[in-house]
């Protein structure tokens, strides 16, 4: 039987590399893709400042990755809530350029959209919908609306953590259940043992960051790949309600101001991913990772995870 996450993506195993803010770039991206997951260009990819032409700087990457591959590869976009009129014609026009370029799988992290979800379908595109919270009822949601696939994160998850905070055990079957097309598990899959899990929980695939972020190829500093070989997620630190961090001196600084009951939204604003994991500055930023770091020992190339976490993978 032909894994549905592969036969709908056109892929050759059903992992894929989840889109991190300013942690990838067009190798990195066609890296993946060459070693038979998918890779989704995140935001501000290729780029180490905020670019001042970011249509242009987008173009410019999807077509570097198009030099480098010709396998399957996608876009993330940003999906609003539908009065969110500014962020839903940025997306809008992200995805028309996508299009242009011969891209069209999507990636949408957010809120269904019907207005983005009917974008894409109208032009034949695939959509992999991720809520930041997952539900039942916004699973629901974006399958009624199009989506061909949906990730389940749970809070094992690096980045953004789910505001209900139910763990991957939790959430995967509890999603896989309420809709009847395919889930990927994400949250805390770092080796075999947790991709044998998420297809044990009724999982399709797999949508993995953090075992990235120390690849060869990824764009995340030198420095903080050592770091996150380095630590174990008993140290982790959370900065704001829904981030967490390997103890950085600015993570430090955040971590006390949290549990002291500063403002959620003045944390949040200070815990953008480029200083620390882009640019290397630890004393500027967070070190956002899932729970399961202990786990990476290494640093390797893409294809070397990619054959490690599906080594028992066979499409027949």
């Amino acid at each position: 039987m032909i894994n549905p996450i592969c036969q709908i993506l056109g892929i050759q195993y059903p992992i894929i590399q989840a889109p991190m803010n300013w942690l990838t770039d067009a190798r990195f991206v066609a890296a993946v893709a060459e070693a038979g997951g998918l890779g989704v260009l995140g935001p501000n990819a290729g780029d180490k400042d905020p670019a001042l032409d970011s249509a242009g700087q987008l173009r410019r990457e999807i077509r570097r990755i198009h030099q480098l591959t010709q396998k399957p590869t996608g876009l993330n976009i940003y999906s609003p809530a539908a009065e969110d009129k500014a962020n839903l014609d940025y997306a809008l026009r992200n995805i028309g350029l996508a299009f242009e370029e011969g891209m069209r799988i999507f990636a949408l992290v957010g809120e269904p959209n019907e207005a983005l979800f009917s974008a894409i379908k109208a032009q034949q595109g695939r959509i992999i919908f991720r809520a930041l919270t997952p539900t039942v009822a916004n699973a629901q949601q974006a399958e009624q609306m199009g989506a061909d696939i949906l990730v389940a994160t749970g809070i094992d998850e690096g980045g953004w953590i789910p505001r209900n905070q139910i763990g991957t055990f939790s959430i995967v079957p509890t999603i896989v259940d309420s809709v009847r097309i395919p889930v990927l598990a994400a949250g805390g899959i770092n080796d075999i043992r947790g991709v044998r899990a998420a297809f044990a929980l009724g999982a399709s695939g797999v949508y993995v960051g953090t075992g990235f972020l120390t690849t060869i190829e990824s764009p995340t500093a030198e420095n903080v790949k050592q770091l996150i070989i380095q630590s174990r997620a008993e140290a982790l630190q959370f900065v704001t309600p829904i981030q967490r961090s390997i103890p950085t001196p600015f993570a430090k600084q955040l971590a006390q101001r949290y549990q002291q009951g500063e403002d959620e939204a003045s944390l949040t604003a200070e815990t953008e991913l480029r200083w620390a994991m882009r640019e290397g500055k630890l004393d500027k930023g967070i070190i956002s990772v899932n729970t399961a770091i202990d786990l990476i020992k290494q640093k390797q190339s893409v294809a070397d995870v990619i054959h490690q976490l599906m080594a028992d993978f066979k499409q027949e």
